[in-house]
C-alpha cells in the first residue's frame, strides 16, 4: 500500500454514493472532486494554511475528511452525514497537540479517538 502522502490526487468528479467506505489505497480524493462538497468543507483547512482537504473514509453514515497532516501538526477534520449533509461535526488538532471537537452525542471531545468513537456510536 502506498503511503497516503505519496498517493496522487484523483480529481475525477465523484458523487456521495461513489465515495468508498475505506480509504483508497492507490489515490487521494480531494474535496474539490466531490460533487456535493459544501463550501465549509472546501475551506476546512484555511485557518492552518492547508489548501487540500482529503476524503478519509466512512464511519457508519459519516463521511470523514481531513485538512492538514495525518500526524505531527495542526489538522482539521469534518464528518458529514451522508444522508443529510447539514449534519456536521468538527474536530481540530492544534500544533501543540491539544484537540477539541463536537460529536453527534452533543459531547465535547479533547481526543480524536473519542470523537471517532462518538461518530461510530451515533448513526
Amino acid at each position: 500500500m502506498t503511503p497516503r502522502g505519496a498517493r496522487p490526487l484523483d480529481l475525477t468528479p465523484v458523487g456521495t454514493d461513489e465515495l468508498p467506505p475505506t480509504p483508497p489505497a492507490d489515490r487521494n480524493i480531494p474535496a474539490e472532486a466531490w460533487t456535493e462538497a459544501p463550501p465549509e468543507l472546501l475551506g476546512l483547512g484555511d485557518d492552518i494554511g492547508a489548501a487540500t482537504v482529503l476524503y478519509l473514509r466512512r464511519i457508519g453514515p459519516w463521511l470523514v475528511w481531513r485538512a492538514g497532516p495525518p500526524s505531527g501538526g495542526a489538522a482539521r477534520w469534518m464528518a458529514l452525514h451522508w444522508d443529510d449533509l447539514g449534519r456536521r461535526h468538527h474536530f481540530r488538532l492544534d500544533d501543540d497537540g491539544n484537540g477539541e471537537g463536537d460529536g453527534p452525542s452533543g459531547q465535547a471531545h479533547q481526543r480524536f479517538r473519542t470523537w471517532k468513537e462518538d461518530l461510530h456510536a451515533h448513526r
